[in-house]
């Protein structure tokens, strides 16, 4: 799901860029999208993508972590690497929106928001893709949480 919300946020850039929408527009289907977050910082206008992104990673940080540290003590450097990489995704996901406004004020030039939206795009899929190579496996023998498996 992360990874299809992704592509609709890189297609809406794509047409702001291409001018076939406004930026306004642009924010409000962002807005429209299946994930919504709780507004837990200023600025934060990509809401919908930054809540699910928040959400999943709140219950790892919270309730699957704490159970694979338990199960799996060798785990600890792989879920400390994925609890750091929690925080610099969510400041990833701001800037796609700050990007955004800013281009109200410049609508000639996209390297902001480009560079944003590809910061995006790199961060996330590097982080999903190394946490289902290292947990896919452990969770798989432990579960989430206690008693699962």
């Amino acid at each position: 799901m992360l990874r299809d919300e992704l592509t609709q946020v890189r297609s809406i850039v794509d047409q702001v860029k291409k001018m076939t929408i406004d930026v306004g527009s642009a924010r409000s289907s962002l807005n429209e999208m299946t994930m919504k977050q709780n507004n837990w910082t200023l600025g934060a206008y990509c809401s919908r993508y930054c809540a699910t992104v928040t959400q999943h990673h709140g219950l790892e940080d919270a309730s699957v972590f704490p159970h694979l540290r338990a199960a799996e003590t060798t785990l600890a450097p792989v879920l400390d690497r994925l609890e750091q990489e929690h925080v610099v995704i969510h400041d990833v996901i701001e800037a796609v929106d700050r990007a955004l406004v800013a281009f109200v004020a410049t609508p000639d030039d996209f390297s902001q928001l480009d560079e944003a939206v590809n910061a995006l795009t790199d961060t996330l899929l590097s982080h999903l893709s190394y946490e289902e190579e290292q947990l896919v496996e452990p969770l798989a023998r432990v579960g989430f949480y206690p008693g699962q498996a």
